[in-house]
């Protein structure tokens, strides 16, 4: 069974996730462990939060959501960091961790902007989010 819960990149076994990320070319996972290091990026604003997805006591994925930084808005919020372990891709480990974060988030935001790259359009379509045009920080908009 999958669970999910909130975490911080100093959880034990998330160090594997964030390796394995880098691995591939993604910067995100590092990003996210630079920001953290550095207090810039704690998830500790409203709305905000971390999370972790477990199968077997072992993590396969994180995702985040934040106060978006690139919108001049503290009701816009963003998918943030989504990182699914290879072997663990095409399995609902991805749609079960945006979903969890998106569930929380109209108690503290209109709506969640992610800017996704090309092969992931239609995965954050089939979840809800609408195509975003011109608009160099954003692809996609989940409305509450």
């Amino acid at each position: 069974m999958l669970d999910i819960a909130p975490i911080t990149p100093d959880t034990e076994g998330i160090d594997a996730l964030i390796d394995e990320s880098i691995e591939e070319g993604y910067r995100m996972l590092r990003r996210l462990r630079e920001n953290w290091d550095a207090g810039v990026d704690r998830f500790e604003g409203p709305g905000e939060i971390l999370v972790g997805a477990w199968l077997d006591n072992v993590p396969v994925g994180i995702c985040g959501r934040n106060i978006d930084p690139f919108a001049d808005d503290p009701t816009a919020g963003r998918v943030r960091h989504l990182y699914v372990a290879r072997d663990h891709r095409q399995k609902g480990v991805g749609k079960a961790l945006v979903r969890f974060i998106t569930e929380g988030a109209p108690g503290f935001f209109k709506f969640l902007n992610v800017r996704a790259p090309p092969q992931a359009y239609e995965f954050y379509e089939h979840l809800g989010f609408a195509p975003v045009l011109e608009n160099s920080t954003v692809t996609h908009r989940l409305y509450f």
